[in-house]
């Protein structure tokens, strides 16, 4: 098995060999490489023509319509043009844009070399796009932190932006107190950008991707283990800073995979 990271964050805070570490010490050995962003890697050396689709391809996975599924639009012109300029430099980060984070996922599948679409390789990307997947039971666009496949997509706007702060952060902010003192005084129960406890938060994203890769399923009910699917931000701090960090069940499956008991090579 082989696992690619692809690192396109745009924050200092993402230690991304870090988190390479964590993985090759928790899948049995498998080989995991790093890697830069992952569009600035497949855009290298692309003709100008072939970037502008790659653009408008992107302008097209824009959620326009937070109640409306899956619609279909052609996008504007300053749509495609603001898509190209964070083409044409990675550094460019992506800013008030929500994204369908499923057309995402099978646009960036496309784009990945044959020799890796395979089930012997796990592709994770991290990026700083903002997406969102559908909600049928309100039928309304959420935001999310991940989304699961091949390749699996990690979001560290998401990680910010989808999971709820603290009701009554809401609360004191309807009675007018300034969003830049409810964060020095909420700081300990959210997630903010340019976080210090990024990495250790994102290595348990990861853990879920693998268990996706595992089994299909990379989540668990147990609000204390990192497989839990956290919605609020408290949530995922409960689950992925805190100790032990795995449930009974993750674990023991843990536990195999490290020592060679369970194999996870398909």
């Amino acid at each position: 098995m082989k696992i690619f990271l692809y690192d396109g964050s745009k924050t200092q805070s993402l230690n991304i060999r870090e988190i390479a570490r964590y993985l090759k010490e928790n899948s049995g050995g498998a080989k995991v490489g790093v890697r830069g962003d992952f569009i600035g890697q497949v855009t290298k050396g692309m003709e100008d023509s072939s970037l502008r689709e790659l653009a408008e391809e992107i302008a097209r996975c824009k959620i326009r319509d937070l109640r409306s599924y899956h619609s279909t639009f052609d996008p504007l012109t300053a749509e495609v043009e603001y898509e190209k300029r964070r083409l044409q430099n990675s550094e460019n980060k992506s800013f008030g844009i929500l994204y369908d984070g499923f057309k995402l996922q099978t646009l960036y599948q496309d784009l990945i070399t044959e020799e890796e679409r395979s089930w012997h390789c796990l592709a994770i990307i991290f990026t700083d796009q903002l997406f969102g997947t559908w909600d049928e039971h309100n039928r309304c666009y959420h935001a999310r932190v991940s989304v699961y496949g091949f390749p699996t997509i990690i979001s560290t706007t998401g990680i910010v932006e989808a999971p709820a702060k603290p009701r009554e952060f809401y609360l004191q902010k309807q009675w007018g107190i300034d969003t830049i003192t409810l964060k020095k005084r909420f700081k300990d129960k959210f997630i903010d950008y340019d976080d210090t406890r990024l990495t250790e938060v994102m290595k348990g994203y990861c853990i879920q991707a693998l268990f996706f890769y595992i089994s299909g399923e990379p989540f668990c009910e147990d609000n204390k283990c990192r497989l839990y699917n956290a919605h609020w931000q408290e949530e995922v701090i409960n689950a992925q800073l805190a100790k032990p960090e795995f449930c009974k069940k993750h674990e023991m499956l843990i536990d195999d995979i490290r020592n060679g008991r369970l194999k996870i090579n398909h």
